[in-house]
């Protein structure tokens, strides 16, 4: 029996995907590794560099099957600011010590450090912990940043 494989990664439609599989971000950020789908689809993922697999991508497996990329809840805090340029602020200070955060108009997901709490806390933010799938902005050099797909 032949291997499967999954050498690209594409846009897909709800109801396209024959499976899928659950990962948190660090499992997500991959280039060449064996998987196995939540309903037992073992693969081998073979793209030709390192990316980070967003929520909702499509992996194509060498038999023309689709299988859909989940994002696993993780232990996070919610960072929330009293106004627009403190959220920037809060923003560059998280920026400056190189932590992955996935970022919107009204708030700031990372993943819980209580170091990172202490300082937040200390600027003026308030902090929830969620649990909730994280998907943090690509790096200024990410080939694969706004979601470009092959």
């Amino acid at each position: 029996m032949t291997q499967l494989s999954a050498k690209s990664v594409t846009t897909i439609s709800s109801g396209e995907a024959g499976d899928t599989i659950t990962l948190d971000e660090t499992a997500r950020h991959r280039r060449r590794i064996a998987m196995t789908s939540d309903n037992g689809i073992a693969f081998l993922l073979d793209l030709p560099e390192a990316r980070l697999l967003r929520h909702g991508d499509g992996l194509v497996l060498s038999d023309g099957r689709i299988v859909e990329v989940r994002a696993a809840p993780e232990d996070l805090y919610r960072v929330r600011a009293n106004g627009a340029l403190h959220l920037l602020q809060l923003a560059w200070h998280l920026g400056n010590r190189h932590c992955p955060a996935q970022m919107s108009v009204d708030d700031i997901l990372i993943r819980r450090d209580h170091t990172l709490r202490a300082m937040l806390e200390g600027l003026g933010a308030t902090i929830e912990e969620i649990k909730a799938p994280f998907d943090p902005e690509g790096g200024a050099y990410d080939t694969h940043q706004g979601h470009h797909h092959d």
